[in-house]
Protein backbone atom coordinates (compact mmCIF):
# COMPACT_ATOMS: atom_id res chain seq x y z
CA UNK A 1 0.00 0.00 0.00
CA UNK A 2 2.77 2.25 0.87
CA UNK A 3 4.54 1.58 -2.75
CA UNK A 4 1.06 2.40 -4.66
CA UNK A 5 0.64 5.77 -2.04
CA UNK A 6 4.10 6.55 -3.39
CA UNK A 7 3.37 6.11 -7.42
CA UNK A 8 0.11 7.81 -7.30
CA UNK A 9 -3.54 7.45 -7.46
CA UNK A 10 -3.51 5.87 -11.12
CA UNK A 11 -0.33 3.07 -10.11
CA UNK A 12 -1.31 -0.91 -9.76
CA UNK A 13 0.87 -3.37 -8.40
CA UNK A 14 2.49 -5.27 -10.93
CA UNK A 15 5.23 -8.16 -12.12
CA UNK A 16 6.57 -10.16 -9.13
CA UNK A 17 4.63 -8.66 -6.94
CA UNK A 18 1.11 -9.14 -8.66
CA UNK A 19 1.95 -12.55 -9.59
CA UNK A 20 2.50 -13.19 -5.64
CA UNK A 21 -1.06 -11.78 -5.16
CA UNK A 22 -2.30 -14.00 -8.17
CA UNK A 23 -0.54 -17.51 -6.60
CA UNK A 24 1.71 -17.17 -9.87
CA UNK A 25 4.73 -17.00 -7.61
CA UNK A 26 5.53 -17.56 -4.13
CA UNK A 27 5.78 -14.78 -1.56
CA UNK A 28 9.42 -13.79 -1.51
CA UNK A 29 11.20 -10.93 -0.20
CA UNK A 30 12.27 -7.83 -2.36
CA UNK A 31 11.56 -5.07 -3.88
CA UNK A 32 7.22 -3.90 -4.69
CA UNK A 33 6.15 -3.47 -8.34
CA UNK A 34 3.75 -1.14 -9.32
CA UNK A 35 3.04 -0.10 -12.79
CA UNK A 36 2.21 3.63 -13.69
CA UNK A 37 1.39 5.46 -16.78
CA UNK A 38 3.51 6.36 -19.24
CA UNK A 39 3.95 9.86 -18.18
CA UNK A 40 4.00 9.45 -14.82
CA UNK A 41 6.49 11.12 -12.66
CA UNK A 42 7.40 8.51 -10.21
CA UNK A 43 10.57 6.73 -10.34
CA UNK A 44 12.08 3.56 -8.56
CA UNK A 45 13.68 3.56 -5.34
CA UNK A 46 16.43 1.04 -4.60
CA UNK A 47 15.77 -1.08 -3.03
CA UNK A 48 12.31 -0.91 -2.07
CA UNK A 49 10.21 -0.20 -5.07
CA UNK A 50 10.53 -0.63 -8.74
CA UNK A 51 8.34 1.37 -11.38
CA UNK A 52 7.35 0.31 -14.67
CA UNK A 53 5.95 2.01 -17.18
CA UNK A 54 2.79 1.20 -19.71
CA UNK A 55 1.48 2.89 -22.68
CA UNK A 56 -1.42 0.86 -22.20
CA UNK A 57 -1.62 1.25 -18.89
CA UNK A 58 -5.92 1.98 -18.45
CA UNK A 59 -6.74 -1.79 -19.93
CA UNK A 60 -4.40 -3.79 -18.08
CA UNK A 61 -5.43 -2.90 -13.93
CA UNK A 62 -8.18 -4.66 -12.43
CA UNK A 63 -9.42 -3.28 -9.05
CA UNK A 64 -9.41 -5.62 -6.27
CA UNK A 65 -8.48 -4.71 -2.12
CA UNK A 66 -5.05 -3.20 -4.03
CA UNK A 67 -5.12 -2.45 -7.56
CA UNK A 68 -3.32 -4.45 -9.12
CA UNK A 69 -2.46 -5.76 -12.90
CA UNK A 70 -4.84 -8.52 -14.56
CA UNK A 71 -3.67 -12.45 -14.41
CA UNK A 72 -2.84 -12.30 -18.09
CA UNK A 73 -1.04 -8.61 -18.21
CA UNK A 74 0.82 -10.16 -14.94
CA UNK A 75 2.17 -13.17 -16.99
CA UNK A 76 3.19 -11.57 -19.91
CA UNK A 77 5.15 -8.83 -17.72
CA UNK A 78 6.96 -11.93 -16.18
CA UNK A 79 7.99 -13.33 -19.17
CA UNK A 80 8.77 -10.07 -20.90
CA UNK A 81 11.25 -9.64 -17.95
CA UNK A 82 13.42 -12.45 -18.62
CA UNK A 83 16.75 -12.15 -19.97
CA UNK A 84 16.46 -14.37 -23.06
CA UNK A 85 13.58 -15.12 -25.48
CA UNK A 86 13.37 -19.17 -24.53
CA UNK A 87 13.45 -17.96 -20.68
CA UNK A 88 10.27 -15.73 -21.05
CA UNK A 89 8.57 -18.61 -23.99
CA UNK A 90 9.02 -20.87 -21.00
CA UNK A 91 8.05 -18.84 -18.30
CA UNK A 92 4.97 -17.91 -20.04
CA UNK A 93 4.17 -21.70 -20.67
CA UNK A 94 4.70 -22.73 -17.45
CA UNK A 95 2.25 -20.23 -16.04
CA UNK A 96 -0.17 -20.89 -19.07
CA UNK A 97 -0.11 -25.06 -18.60
CA UNK A 98 -0.22 -25.23 -15.06
CA UNK A 99 -3.11 -23.43 -15.59
CA UNK A 100 -2.68 -19.94 -13.31
CA UNK A 101 -3.71 -17.80 -16.34
CA UNK A 102 -5.83 -18.99 -18.83
CA UNK A 103 -4.85 -19.30 -22.51
CA UNK A 104 -7.48 -17.31 -24.33
CA UNK A 105 -6.87 -14.08 -22.15
CA UNK A 106 -3.20 -14.36 -22.59
CA UNK A 107 -3.87 -14.39 -26.36
CA UNK A 108 -5.77 -11.52 -26.28
CA UNK A 109 -3.84 -9.28 -24.53
CA UNK A 110 -0.89 -9.72 -26.75
CA UNK A 111 -2.84 -9.07 -29.31
CA UNK A 112 -4.69 -5.92 -27.58
CA UNK A 113 -1.05 -5.10 -26.37
CA UNK A 114 2.36 -6.11 -28.13
CA UNK A 115 5.18 -6.58 -25.84
CA UNK A 116 7.63 -4.06 -26.29
CA UNK A 117 9.86 -7.35 -26.89
CA UNK A 118 9.81 -11.02 -27.18
CA UNK A 119 6.87 -10.56 -29.28
CA UNK A 120 7.66 -12.96 -31.53
CA UNK A 121 8.87 -15.39 -29.20
CA UNK A 122 5.46 -15.56 -26.93
CA UNK A 123 3.34 -15.41 -29.76
CA UNK A 124 5.51 -19.03 -30.43
CA UNK A 125 5.00 -19.94 -27.11
CA UNK A 126 1.03 -19.63 -27.29
CA UNK A 127 1.39 -21.40 -30.49
CA UNK A 128 2.55 -24.37 -29.20
CA UNK A 129 0.43 -24.54 -26.34
CA UNK A 130 -2.50 -24.53 -28.64
CA UNK A 131 -1.06 -27.36 -30.83
CA UNK A 132 -0.54 -29.77 -27.53
CA UNK A 133 2.41 -28.40 -25.15
CA UNK A 134 0.65 -28.75 -21.71
CA UNK A 135 3.96 -28.39 -19.55
CA UNK A 136 7.27 -27.35 -19.14
CA UNK A 137 8.64 -31.03 -19.64
CA UNK A 138 6.88 -30.95 -23.45
CA UNK A 139 8.33 -27.57 -23.93
CA UNK A 140 11.77 -28.96 -23.35
CA UNK A 141 11.03 -32.03 -25.52
CA UNK A 142 8.93 -29.54 -28.40
CA UNK A 143 12.42 -27.33 -28.19
CA UNK A 144 15.48 -28.71 -27.15
CA UNK A 145 14.87 -31.96 -28.36
CA UNK A 146 12.82 -31.89 -31.50
CA UNK A 147 13.33 -28.20 -33.20
CA UNK A 148 16.96 -27.93 -32.09
CA UNK A 149 18.49 -31.34 -33.53
CA UNK A 150 16.13 -31.02 -36.90
CA UNK A 151 13.28 -33.78 -35.64
CA UNK A 152 10.70 -34.61 -37.43
CA UNK A 153 7.50 -32.54 -35.25
CA UNK A 154 5.39 -34.99 -33.70
CA UNK A 155 1.34 -35.09 -32.71
CA UNK A 156 0.94 -34.33 -28.96
CA UNK A 157 -1.92 -35.25 -27.15
CA UNK A 158 -2.54 -37.83 -29.54
CA UNK A 159 -6.18 -39.76 -27.90
CA UNK A 160 -5.09 -43.78 -27.74
CA UNK A 161 -7.59 -46.44 -26.36
CA UNK A 162 -6.38 -48.79 -23.20
CA UNK A 163 -8.72 -51.06 -21.36
CA UNK A 164 -11.63 -49.65 -22.85
CA UNK A 165 -10.26 -45.61 -21.42
CA UNK A 166 -9.26 -43.11 -23.61
CA UNK A 167 -6.13 -41.72 -22.78
CA UNK A 168 -3.51 -38.99 -24.60
CA UNK A 169 0.13 -39.72 -25.66
CA UNK A 170 2.36 -37.11 -24.93
CA UNK A 171 4.27 -36.82 -28.81
CA UNK A 172 3.07 -39.58 -31.06
CA UNK A 173 5.49 -39.67 -34.83
CA UNK A 174 2.36 -41.08 -36.78
CA UNK A 175 1.87 -37.73 -38.68
CA UNK A 176 5.31 -38.84 -40.28
CA UNK A 177 4.48 -42.49 -40.49
CA UNK A 178 6.71 -43.84 -37.82
CA UNK A 179 4.61 -45.92 -35.25
CA UNK A 180 6.82 -44.48 -32.46
CA UNK A 181 5.44 -42.92 -28.98
CA UNK A 182 7.12 -40.89 -26.35
CA UNK A 183 6.26 -40.55 -23.34
CA UNK A 184 7.23 -37.44 -21.09
CA UNK A 185 6.48 -38.92 -17.54
CA UNK A 186 6.47 -35.90 -14.39
CA UNK A 187 6.10 -36.34 -11.11
CA UNK A 188 2.48 -37.53 -11.14
CA UNK A 189 3.76 -40.67 -13.06
CA UNK A 190 5.41 -41.89 -9.70
CA UNK A 191 1.41 -42.19 -8.35
CA UNK A 192 0.43 -45.86 -7.81
CA UNK A 193 -2.64 -45.65 -10.27
CA UNK A 194 -0.87 -43.60 -12.74
CA UNK A 195 2.11 -46.12 -12.57
CA UNK A 196 -0.48 -48.68 -13.12
CA UNK A 197 -2.02 -46.79 -16.50
CA UNK A 198 1.80 -46.17 -18.02
CA UNK A 199 1.90 -50.14 -17.21
CA UNK A 200 -0.87 -51.09 -19.12
CA UNK A 201 0.07 -48.34 -21.79
CA UNK A 202 3.02 -49.74 -22.38
CA UNK A 203 1.51 -53.08 -23.01
CA UNK A 204 -1.12 -51.71 -25.60
CA UNK A 205 1.59 -50.57 -27.48
CA UNK A 206 3.92 -53.52 -27.41
CA UNK A 207 0.58 -55.56 -28.68
CA UNK A 208 -0.08 -52.84 -31.54
CA UNK A 209 3.86 -53.03 -32.58
CA UNK A 210 4.67 -49.55 -31.59
CA UNK A 211 8.18 -48.50 -30.29
CA UNK A 212 8.50 -46.53 -27.06
CA UNK A 213 10.62 -43.59 -25.73
CA UNK A 214 10.02 -42.90 -21.77
CA UNK A 215 12.02 -39.59 -20.81
CA UNK A 216 11.79 -37.54 -17.29
CA UNK A 217 12.69 -34.06 -16.45
CA UNK A 218 16.19 -35.41 -15.89
CA UNK A 219 16.98 -36.30 -18.51
CA UNK A 220 16.09 -33.67 -20.60
CA UNK A 221 16.93 -30.96 -18.85
CA UNK A 222 20.62 -32.13 -18.03
CA UNK A 223 21.09 -34.09 -21.93
CA UNK A 224 18.22 -33.20 -24.49
CA UNK A 225 20.75 -33.95 -27.24
CA UNK A 226 21.15 -37.81 -25.74
CA UNK A 227 17.06 -37.63 -25.83
CA UNK A 228 17.01 -36.41 -29.49
CA UNK A 229 20.00 -39.31 -30.54
CA UNK A 230 17.64 -42.24 -29.22
CA UNK A 231 14.77 -40.88 -30.70
CA UNK A 232 16.69 -40.69 -34.25
CA UNK A 233 17.94 -43.96 -33.66
CA UNK A 234 14.18 -45.20 -33.40
CA UNK A 235 13.00 -43.18 -36.35
CA UNK A 236 15.91 -44.44 -39.02
CA UNK A 237 14.98 -47.73 -37.73
CA UNK A 238 11.65 -47.34 -39.27
CA UNK A 239 12.84 -45.30 -42.23
CA UNK A 240 12.81 -41.89 -41.65
CA UNK A 241 15.62 -40.13 -43.96
CA UNK A 242 17.12 -37.42 -41.93
CA UNK A 243 19.07 -36.01 -41.14
CA UNK A 244 19.44 -34.46 -37.64
CA UNK A 245 21.39 -31.76 -37.15
CA UNK A 246 23.65 -30.92 -34.14
CA UNK A 247 22.87 -28.45 -31.99
CA UNK A 248 25.88 -26.05 -30.30
CA UNK A 249 24.88 -28.49 -27.37
CA UNK A 250 26.33 -31.67 -28.72
CA UNK A 251 29.15 -33.45 -27.70
CA UNK A 252 31.55 -31.79 -30.70
CA UNK A 253 29.86 -28.46 -30.81
CA UNK A 254 30.95 -27.11 -27.48
CA UNK A 255 33.59 -24.24 -27.60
Amino acid sequence: MAALLYAGPTAALSHRTAAELWGMRPEASGPVHVTVPYHCSAISQSPLVVVHRSRAFRYIAVDGRMPLTSRADTAIDLAVDETTAPDAQRTLIELVTSQRVAEEQVRTRLAQRPPRRYRRALEQAMYRVETGVRSMLEELHAVDVEIAHGLPTAHRQSPVRVDGRTLFEDAVYDNVGIPLTVRLDGSTHLTAEVALRDRRRDNTAELAGRSRLVFGWAELSSDPCAAAAEIAAVLYRHGWQGPPQRCPKCPGQRS
